[in-house]
């Protein structure tokens, strides 16, 4: 799901530390690719079907899921920071803290935390858009159903094209064996690239295994912990036209978004 970003200068700070940072701040699908396999045995094309599933899945999620790297060090993390653009939240504004909140889809909360020290500039990000309301009544333009269980939200365009007006890295919090487990945040970004995320992230509906891709997974910030339930009629109703990976059948938007 590589992505080309919108520019959108649209936040400003809601507490102490946002207010600082909103003195010099304007804020601002790939569908899956089919190959076609040659029917010589059985055997090769299951095999060949589950590779086409497989890189599909990867190229789509270039705004989207995939390997946990290491935690990234204090000094790689500073480095990544300061190679950001001036308009990134600052990882302060995470507080090196687990934050709660919830976030409202289709007018019913789920429950979440968010991981402020393991994963500070995707908390921080998080944060500062969601107390600025960029997230406000912006629909989720995927789901996936298809061997992946995931729910993608946060493109104010609504097509897996658009973000915040910037991109940052690094990726931090991946899971190294590869799995999300149900109920996981993870922010989504372009394939191959670990500064590219922006606004999109995915909520993990069920136990879900995403490889890595050549700029290693995706950043996990945060988890749903209660309330997941509350996605089962997007969930039932799937892919729009049916299919396992595109946008849902049922419109899905977000609401408010708390977090303290």
């Amino acid at each position: 799901m590589p992505a080309k970003k919108k520019q959108q200068n649209i936040y400003s700070s809601a507490n102490a530390r946002l207010a600082e940072f909103e003195a010099n701040q304007k804020l601002g699908a790939l569908k899956a690719v089919r190959a076609k396999i040659d029917n010589r045995t059985s055997v090769i094309v299951a095999v060949a079907a589950v590779a086409v599933v497989i890189v599909s899945q990867l190229l789509y999620f270039g705004v989207g899921p995939g390997y946990e790297a290491p935690v990234p060090s204090a000094s790689a993390s500073a480095s990544a920071e300061a190679s950001n653009s001036p308009l990134v939240p600052p990882t302060s504004i995470a507080e090196n803290r687990t934050w709660t909140g919830s976030i409202e889809v289709n007018g019913k909360p789920l429950e979440i935390s968010l991981d402020g020290a393991a994963a500070p500039q995707a908390t921080a990000n998080f944060i500062a858009l969601a107390k600025n309301g960029f997230y406000k009544d912006i629909t989720c333009h995927r789901i996936t159903n298809g061997g992946f269980f995931v729910l993608q939200c946060g493109d104010p365009n609504g097509d897996g094209s658009g973000g915040p007006g910037y991109n940052w890295g690094p990726i931090e919090n991946a899971p190294t064996d590869n799995n999300y487990a149900k109920g996981t945040i993870a922010m989504a970004r372009a394939g191959g690239d670990a500064s590219s995320n922006g606004s999109q992230f995915f909520i993990v509906y069920e136990d879900t295994s995403i490889p890595s891709d050549s700029a290693g997974g995706y950043s996990v910030f945060g988890k749903v912990t209660a309330g997941l339930e509350n996605l089962a009629d997007v969930i039932a109703a799937g892919v729009e036209g049916g299919g396992t990976d595109g946008k849902p059948a049922l419109e899905t938007k977000l609401g408010a978004i708390t977090v303290k």
